[in-house]
């Protein structure tokens, strides 16, 4: 016997891809979500290609596996996708020490965050 099937967590027209442990804070990941939000997959793809944040490498990796996921899993049209959903979550944070002066330690935090990226492929209204 085997566990049954788990239903789809998002729609038939729509294609999910996460990522679990980008290393850097929420708030700095949610600036670079916000770039994509509700853009066209391959306008958002060039947004994320020439901005200057470093977020922006972790972003792009996981909506070019949204795409993907649209086309081959899916069978969805690449050209006709938009980001319907960019959110972000709080990982785990790795606690560290570093010493000071005086034979005190001061803490540092290293956040890790994820990424949730939902394409929809939504066809023109043109008809």
């Amino acid at each position: 016997m085997s566990k049954p099937k788990s239903p789809r967590k998002v729609a038939d027209n729509e294609a999910l891809a996460t990522a679990t442990a980008i290393r850097g804070s929420a708030q700095k990941l949610g600036l670079v979500a916000a770039l994509i939000r509700g853009r066209k997959a391959g306008d958002a793809m060039n947004i994320l290609q020439f901005s200057t944040k470093g977020m922006a490498v972790d972003v792009r990796k996981c909506l070019a596996s949204a795409i993907a996921n649209a086309e081959n899993n899916h069978n969805l049209d690449v050209d006709s996708l938009v980001v319907t959903e960019a959110s972000v979550g709080k990982g785990l944070s790795m606690k560290r020490f570093a010493t000071r002066a005086r034979g005190r330690s001061a803490r540092i935090v290293k956040p890790f965050s994820r990424l949730r990226v939902v394409v929809r492929e939504v066809q023109d209204q043109e008809a």
